[in-house]
């Protein structure tokens, strides 16, 4: 007589096993590309300007450890120091001026029927390249026949306006007001996606309860929008303590010295004067006041955020 016999199954947890290696076989396949280089680029040129900040080296020569002498050299320069002001100045000009317009632009914006249309205007300075924003406000602020701005303050109101970017007093409010238009779009979109989070219900009853419009943002709006405005706030700090690039397109930081910030100053170090030492001790000390910075935002915040529950 026959038997019927079971067919043998795989125990439940060798399938989980499976699935779970071949989940992380995917997971490698596409993280390992990213990961790779973040490690290449980022975590392995940090790991050497460390050990660099300690050496003397030229580019090309036997390098000589030299302990904390770079650092000493950079804290006592007088070039470090200058640019360690402009670059403090531009962010307290950039930083609290451009997250105040994008707060304020954001909110007349949120309602506006239409909307979308000013947010891709407000947001193509962001996409624009750098180097051709630097050179459209470099006609803008040009002192000669060709510099828009002088030019319309002296033929419409008899103004003779200030070398813009010529004179180390007004080059950073020059550079600030740049920075300010060029980043404007990005802060716009963050804080109006912000916006779009608060509920509805919260504005309608405020009016209910006879607040004004100014209450209204000071009670209601700023509260609840204030994580939006942290973010925005330590991201801006850090791309304001970071700018090179345009500033380098419009002014040469080399005939201006009120343009030199920290990594003009650590960029004509290593670049220029071939001082690798030097430059990277520059850089070092540029991360430890982003890291602190960033610290005391962030311990900051527990008086000044709210979070929903």
């Amino acid at each position: 007589m026959a038997t019927l016999t079971r067919p043998r199954t795989a125990p439940a947890h060798a399938s989980s096993k499976k699935v779970r290696n071949r989940d992380g076989l995917w997971a490698a396949f596409f993280l390992g590309p990213q990961v790779l280089g973040m490690v290449v680029f980022l975590i392995v040129p940090l790991l050497f300007a460390l050990v660099l900040a300690f050496m003397k080296w030229d580019g090309l020569g036997v390098t000589q450890f030299v302990g904390f002498e770079n650092f000493a050299a950079q804290l006592t320069s007088p070039d470090f120091g200058r640019a360690l002001w402009n670059t403090v100045a531009i962010a307290l000009i950039t930083v609290p001026v451009g997250l105040t317009l994008a707060v304020l632009i954001a909110v007349a914006l949120n309602n506006l029927k239409g909307s979308n249309v000013y947010r891709v205007l407000y947001f193509m300075p962001v996409v624009t390249s750098s180097v051709a924003v630097a050179l459209i406000w470099q006609v803008i602020l040009a002192n000669d026949e060709n510099g828009v701005l002088n030019t319309t303050l002296a033929n419409w109101f008899g103004i003779t306006g200030p070398d813009w970017l010529g004179s180390p007093s007004w080059v950073i409010v020059s550079i600030a007001v740049v920075t300010i238009w060029s980043s404007m779009g990005l802060n716009v979109v963050i804080f109006m996606a912000g916006l779009q989070t608060i509920p509805p219900q919260i504005f309608e009853a405020s009016r209910i309860d006879g607040a004004s419009a100014f209450q209204t943002f000071r009670r209601v709006t700023l509260p609840l929008l204030s994580p939006t405005i942290f973010f925005s706030t330590v991201v801006a700090v850090i791309s304001s303590l970071q700018a090179f690039d345009l500033i380098y397109v419009l002014v040469d930081p080399k005939d201006n010295e009120g343009a030199r910030t920290i990594v003009y100053h650590l960029y004509d170090l290593g670049f220029k004067k071939f001082e690798f030492g030097m430059s990277s001790a520059a850089g070092v000390l540029l991360l430890l006041l982003t890291l602190v910075v960033t610290l005391v935002q962030f311990l900051a915040q527990k008086r000044f955020v709210h979070y929903d529950s």
